[in-house]
């Protein structure tokens, strides 16, 4: 199963510069269930846990705390390797799917906004976590996140 991109990301890659840089300091949440159909869709359920940089407070529309990724090697893009992507989560839950958002930190149903949909799961998912098992007050860190781009 691939990333669902929202139409206002796809959008944006086509004439306002690079993923890496459309995504710059966003963060990831992670919610319980299944995911929605597209991007562009309602989260649709309580956040577990919203990721920042280590665990930092973010503030939409600031880059305080905000996630990045490192270079583009090969048609992959990672997290940048010097950061700790973590959070502690509000809800205790199983992880079943992600939202990647822009620093914008726009949620609800929109076609214009840059944002991305991945599962999650222990393996075979876009992100694959150690355990799915979230636990209010505890932290969820992200080891290890990369986006793979076709050759064309």
């Amino acid at each position: 199963m691939a990333l669902r991109l929202s139409t206002g990301l796809r959008d944006k890659l086509l004439g306002e510069g690079s993923f890496k840089e459309i995504m710059a300091d966003g963060v990831v949440r992670i919610f319980p269930g299944t995911q929605p159909t597209s991007a562009d869709d309602a989260e649709g359920a309580t956040q577990l846990v919203q990721i920042t940089l280590a665990s930092g407070t973010f503030t939409a529309g600031a880059a305080d705390n905000g996630l990045e990724f490192g270079t583009a090697s090969g048609g992959i893009l990672a997290k940048s390797s010097g950061e700790v992507w973590s959070g502690v989560a509000s809800v205790t839950g199983t992880a079943g799917w992600f939202r990647f958002y822009a620093n914008d930190l726009t949620t609800g149903a929109s076609t214009t906004q840059a944002r991305f949909d991945g599962s999650i799961s222990t393996s075979g998912a876009q992100l694959n976590m150690s355990s799915t098992a979230i636990t209010a007050g505890a932290t969820t860190t992200i080891d290890s996140f990369t986006i793979t781009f076709p050759a064309s």
